[in-house]
């Protein structure tokens, strides 16, 4: 799959649309119960970025990164204002925010990840694309220093380790994130007239599996 490691101006994507989607299939049984099942393990997220389109300027930049990919063709990262931090939006990263995983003794390799909970049930969510500069790392509360105990991948989100954590040691990390998508669309219409009347365009954005 083609994807180029460029993010979508951040600017043109605060005030965009969207979340996360999920496909759930329900079967209604003669006796009214439902039997309910997901083919999907992970969501995926949709947006729109027209909304967010300002000024005819904004469309320029909008044309110009559309171009620059080909239409749906390659992938990029997209800034996601509502969710973009390994803990809460009011707060700063810290290497402490999510446990990534269990030292075994031998495995260097941990995946990024970010645990959504409500209840008793939560979601563990795979980060591929954390932003680059901002990974925290730490073994058991301890905070650890990059390059000199581990390497972090920007294009893949894992963080690979000079020597593996021990046997039951927590692994935490803290970052920000992008999140991997592409136009859904291979057309962009626009026209000055409607736009300066606040008709702004559909620019449909979809998560993509890296």
């Amino acid at each position: 799959m083609g994807f180029h490691e460029v993010r979508f101006p951040a600017n043109l994507s605060f005030g965009s649309v969207g979340g996360p989607e999920r496909r759930t299939e329900i079967v209604t049984l003669a006796n009214g119960f439902e039997e309910r099942n997901s083919p999907w393990a992970h969501a995926r997220r949709r947006y729109d970025a027209g909304v967010s389109m300002r000024s005819l300027d904004d469309i320029e930049t909008l044309v110009a990164f559309f171009e620059s990919r080909q239409g749906q063709l390659f992938g990029f990262r997209w800034k996601d204002w509502s969710d973009y931090k390994s803990c809460a939006s009011s707060r700063e990263p810290a290497f402490e925010d999510q446990v990534i995983g269990l030292g075994d003794g031998e495995t260097r390799d941990f995946q990024l990840c970010k645990t959504y909970a409500s209840g008793a049930q939560s979601y563990t969510r795979p980060i591929a694309k954390p932003v680059a500069g901002t990974v925290l790392v730490g073994l058991q509360r301890d905070r650890l220093v990059e390059t000199v105990h581990y390497e972090i991948d920007d294009t893949t989100g894992v963080v690979s380790f000079l020597d593996a954590p021990g046997i039951g040691v927590e692994v935490y990390a803290g970052f920000e994130f992008d999140v991997p998508v592409r136009f859904d669309t291979d057309r962009i219409q626009t026209s000055v007239a409607s736009f300066q009347a606040g008709d702004v365009p559909t620019v449909p954005i979809v998560e993509v599996r890296v």
